[in-house]
């Protein structure tokens, strides 16, 4: 029954931005007060619950979105992003920058929060969209598939790690596993699934939009600045960790340090006035707001879903189905992700109810973290931040965003699942 009323509230919220026009953000609102009430959440928590889902969702992106938006428009006003496009286009052709870019996309995705790499890839992506008015989605999705695998495969993340913990895995073991499976899933998922989009069309792409002007950054100057906030958490990464580096790793640190960076390097360096630069952030901030609340709303109501237990309900009944464990823990993942919208809740929620039967024996620890990981990447949509954020970006409708991103991240985890169970046959 709890299945249902999700999938009806569901529904409700595709309705009222279909037919109903609402805006997103409202919907998400009235939808979240809805379930919670038909879901028995105690009226009285529902608030609270609204209040801490925003906080949850947009307290941890609003400073990486924010100034992420910020160094964005500047790498594109300042000419550094027409700068790497003629770079990129020139090292790889127009043929291969799809695989030039999803290749930086999976190695940046690796070390980092999937929030933080979409945020420092859109705005190269969309230098090379704008530069040689290429297809947005067909050249986009395959880098964003490359860090969505990363995000639910690979160590050091927030969902595999919580698993491999769960499950007692080796984390080198699972790393390579992960690799393994990953390579194959951004493949099918990304440049071969990209094939059929490029005829998918979206709005004016105004967020990163190069002005046409030949003063220029040199091509040293434009990557590093543009992909310095990669390097440097990367480095405070893998360097072992002390007070200092616990803050200055932090990637709202990192990207307040690199846009005071590019203000100097892009800004003042090139002769532009640091009232004009100010201005271009002040554009930035607007260009970014509806993204935040919309993602806000998105919160509200995984908030409000996982108050209610739904989760928890759905996996305890699919515990006693007679099916493989590694399937098991897939299936209970991909509905979970598809109920709440959040991989992470998914992913750990899934975990707590197959743990007994990995660590009595029934299934290798490795893989499950790599199948529950998969099933937790299962059909994002209209409840998933990831989601509205690929749409708001991309300017894209309701309709194709489904067809699109919807359909890669559906490609991503069952193609997760089969790299998995192949495994298990060869180990």
């Amino acid at each position: 029954m709890a299945f249902v009323i999700v999938a009806c509230c569901i529904a409700l919220l595709v309705l009222l931005l279909t037919w109903g026009k609402l805006n997103a953000f409202l919907a998400f609102l009235i939808v979240a007060i809805i379930s919670g009430i038909w879901l028995n959440v105690p009226i009285q928590k529902i608030p609270a619950a609204l209040q801490k889902g925003i906080g949850d969702t947009v307290g941890s992106l609003m400073m990486i979105l924010t100034l992420g938006a910020m160094l964005g428009k500047l790498v594109a006003e300042s000419g550094a992003a027409k700068q790497i496009a003629n770079t990129l286009m020139q090292t790889f052709g127009p043929k291969y920058v799809q695989w030039a870019l999803l290749i930086a996309g999976f190695i940046i995705g690796i070390p980092l929060y999937y929030g933080v790499g979409f945020v420092l890839m859109v705005p190269l992506i969309f230098s090379v969209i704008y530069q040689y008015k290429l297809p947005a989605v067909y050249i986009g999705l395959p880098t964003l598939t490359a860090l969505s695998v990363t995000h639910g495969f690979l160590p050091p993340h927030p969902s595999p790690v919580v698993l491999a913990g769960q499950f007692k895995a080796n984390m080198g073991i699972t790393l390579m596993y992960g690799l393994a499976v990953a390579i194959p899933a951004v493949i099918i998922a990304g440049p071969v699934f990209a094939r059929w989009l490029k005829g998918i069309p979206t709005g004016p792409l105004q967020l990163f939009q190069v002005k046409e002007d030949e003063r220029k950054p040199g091509k040293l100057n434009s990557f590093l600045t543009a992909l310095l906030p990669v390097f440097l958490l990367m480095i405070t990464t893998v360097l072992p960790k002390n007070n200092f580096l616990h803050f200055a790793g932090e990637a709202p640190i990192v990207m307040l340090f690199c846009l005071l960076i590019a203000t100097f390097t892009l800004g003042i360096l090139q002769q532009t006035p640091v009232k004009a630069v100010m201005s271009t952030y002040t554009e930035a901030v607007k260009d970014v707001a509806m993204i935040l609340l919309i993602i806000a709303g998105a919160g509200a109501l995984k908030e409000v879903l996982a108050q209610s237990g739904v989760s928890e309900q759905i996996a305890r009944e699919m515990q006693t189905w007679p099916i493989h464990p590694l399937i098991l823990g897939w299936l209970m993942a991909a509905i979970i992700r598809a109920c709440v919208g959040s991989a992470t809740i998914a992913g750990i929620t899934a975990a707590g109810m197959v743990a007994p039967l990995v660590l009595q024996g029934h299934a290798d620890p490795n893989l499950m973290v790599l199948s529950v990981g998969a099933g937790s990447l299962m059909f994002s949509h209209v409840n998933d931040a990831g989601f509205w954020m690929f749409k708001e970006y991309f300017n894209l409708s309701l309709k194709n965003t489904l067809l699109s991103w919807s359909v890669m991240e559906t490609i991503v985890g069952i193609t997760g699942l089969a790299g998995v169970l192949i495994l298990d046959t060869i180990i």
